[in-house]
């Protein structure tokens, strides 16, 4: 069955982030090929200026500059944050994060409201045809980039081994919490710096790719391999979280810089560093907590704050990727300009439920996961019927 918008040009609308975000969904490179397609593109007025792309770059591409309420008027719309689904007409089709599990709200107003909501976030990262389209990962790189920086430019020595006539540097000590895609391109970035890093993963299966970049893998005693069919850390018992924590905090004893990746999908990040174990922490160490956003793995991180413990700096900075404005929507509109391509039929967005991008593999996949869909979250005032994990939580 494939439900679309016949028109002669369909309407595909830009909006400007909220305060705070720097990041733009869409590029003025993105444009030709989204015309190209057979859509019309407006942006609203501004969208671009935090991302260093000027209305007329925008205007000389092609695209409609416009009003907010002229863009909250297209049929389609990509945002990055969503926006209050008050304003977003009924029967348009949003293409936004809109991290469904963490805010069911979103989807109950996107439900009443008749909203298709399509949430970037829940991509079925695992099919070779949704990698182009992976938000996840294209955000999650520059963050695990990012987390070095802040390292590095917050601990108090310099971070390659460097012989002097003075005398001999040492070499910085960075420990990696987690080898997901933040945390191999925070192990490469650390590497290339001139660190010595080690890096831990629930995953056993890891300590090959952490190796592979540079790192030296952390082995806990009775490790297994704690990963979902969806390639995701599943959760761990409460005794095996003790054990863990206490070996690698072990090992990040005498780091210089400590990075926690650690993000369970749908849920609070686990706690990796609990307190008792900065305190033994060396005075002037740096920890760079990627999930502040989402409760932090640190305990004694203070979400967008950076704070002193005991000598021991803790970065609670939220939004990593989007501190790299320009780089992350250009990775960010190349992802959602796939995604939109291949939905395109005869110039119009055309909805394909059999797609397994939009409602998930089929059971007969070796990539289907029970209880999830794909991107495609609610329309026609109705939850996706492959979102069964997604409609007990509503």
């Amino acid at each position: 069955m494939v439900l679309g918008l016949q028109r002669d040009k369909m309407k595909l609308g830009i909006l400007k982030e909220p305060e705070g975000e720097m990041r733009v969904p869409i590029v003025p490179n993105s444009i030709p090929k989204l015309l190209k397609s057979g859509l019309e593109v407006f942006v609203e007025n501004g969208a671009g200026d935090l991302a260093n792309h000027s209305d007329g770059e925008y205007e000389s591409k092609g695209a409609t500059m416009a009003t907010r309420e002229d863009v909250l008027g297209c049929e389609a719309l990509i945002s990055i944050n969503p926006p209050s689904l008050d304003d977003v007409r009924e029967g348009c089709i949003l293409m936004c994060v809109a991290d469904p599990f963490r805010n069911p709200d979103i989807v109950k107003k996107a439900i009443s409201r008749g909203v298709t909501l399509i949430s970037m976030d829940m991509i079925p990262r695992r099919l070779s045809r949704a990698q182009s389209m992976d938000v996840n990962s294209s955000q999650d790189n520059l963050s695990g980039y990012k987390a070095v920086l802040l390292g590095a430019s917050h601990v108090p020595k310099g971070i390659p081994m460097m012989t002097t006539s003075a005398g001999t540097v040492k070499p910085a000590k960075f420990v990696i919490m987690g080898s997901g895609v933040a945390g191999l391109q925070a192990i490469a970035t650390a590497k290339r710096m001139g660190a010595v890093v080690y890096a831990s993963d629930v995953r056993k299966s890891a300590a090959e790719q952490i190796e592979s970049v540079g790192g030296r893998f952390i082995e806990v005693e009775g490790m297994d391999d704690f990963e979902d069919e969806s390639g995701y850390a599943k959760p761990l018992t409460p005794e095996f979280i003790q054990k863990v924590n206490h070996t690698v905090c072990k090992v990040a004893s005498d780091a210089d810089v400590i990075i926690t990746t650690a993000r369970i999908f749908g849920r609070p990040a686990p706690i990796t560093i609990p307190k008792s174990a900065v305190e033994e922490f060396k005075t002037g160490a740096v920890i760079v907590d990627m999930n502040a956003d989402v409760g932090g793995n640190c305990e004694l991180t203070s979400p967008g704050e950076i704070i002193n413990s005991n000598g021991v700096k803790i970065i609670g900075i939220e939004n990593l990727a989007g501190t790299i404005p320009s780089t992350a929507s250009m990775l960010y509109s190349n992802n959602l300009t796939n995604f939109v391509i291949s939905l395109i039929k005869d110039g119009n967005i055309s909805l394909d439920l059999k797609d397994d991008i939009l409602v998930g593999p089929s059971k007969e996949s070796d990539f289907y996961v029970d209880g999830m869909g794909g991107v495609l979250i609610c329309m026609n005032g109705e939850l996706h019927s492959n979102q069964t994990r997604l409609g007990g939580i509503l």
